[in-house]
């Protein structure tokens, strides 16, 4: 049989199967567009807490302002002159009619009831958690895989080093590179389970793998030593791994996305 590097052909953790270059320009894309949405959400939340910041500063000067009339003789405060709509040049509301707290919590503004951010609430001009609610949900660290979905970096492809059929088939065949074979044994892959091993990148038959090489975590081809969470379980198509001989990778373009 005929080994070839499979004509860059890398497989993800999750056992899916591409076009090395195919998944590459994919992550690549995706990556930039990663950037692109994260700069934007930074932008948006900045702007929501350079708000908020100008709205509290606003708020505690107004409040400043008044103590320092009345420390001049030009006012008395009253409760209802230190509410959020008050200061925030609003009419006077029913505050009024509610029944006045004792005189410490009506002239120490830097007391809790009497904080920025308790009326900066209140006021309705601007509600903080209500803008940050708002905002699109933070973009991912890093793009998903095609197929699964989960997270995907470039250092996790796993290049798979494929075994095809004989070379003097290739004339009968005419482009088509031969199906592929077990790596260990010899046989044509179709719709049997197949399991690479990462360390290697060595494509077997799972019968074969879990005959000879489990028993000992030892690569038949390579002769090296890999541990279970070296051993990828490679996903199937509906038509089965490799029906025709044609295509094993997926081809993916990042421009139907």
């Amino acid at each position: 049989s005929g080994a070839s590097g499979g004509g860059g052909v890398v497989a993800t953790p999750s056992g899916h199967i591409y076009s090395r270059e195919a998944i590459v320009q994919y992550l690549l894309t995706k990556n930039g567009e990663v950037k692109k949405q994260k700069a934007e959400y930074d932008r948006k939340r900045l702007a929501i807490e350079d708000r908020r910041v100008e709205w509290e500063e606003k708020i505690r000067q107004q409040a400043e302002n008044l103590f320092s009339r009345k420390d001049q003789g030009a006012m008395v405060v009253r409760k209802e002159d230190l509410s959020p709509a008050k200061l925030s040049g609003g009419t006077k509301t029913d505050e009024k009619k509610k029944t006045s707290e004792n005189s410490l919590k009506t002239t120490s503004y830097w007391l809790a009831s009497s904080q920025p951010q308790r009326e900066v609430k209140a006021s309705g001009e601007f509600d903080y958690e209500k803008e940050i609610n708002a905002l699109p949900p933070p973009p991912p660290e890093r793009p998903a895989s095609p197929m699964s979905g989960n997270p995907l970096k470039l250092k996790q492809l796993i290049p798979l080093k494929l075994v095809r059929e004989e070379e003097d088939d290739k004339k009968a065949r005419g482009a088509d590179p031969g199906r592929v074979l077990c790596s260990v044994s010899g046989k044509v892959i179709t719709t049997q389970a197949v399991v690479a091993i990462r360390s290697s990148g060595q494509v077997m038959l799972k019968s074969v793998y879990d005959e000879l090489a489990k028993p000992t975590m030892t690569c038949p081809v390579t002769g090296k030593k890999f541990k279970e969470k070296d051993v990828v379980e490679l996903q199937k198509s509906s038509s089965g791994f490799a029906a025709s001989g044609q295509v094993i990778a997926t081809k993916y373009n990042p421009t139907l996305t």
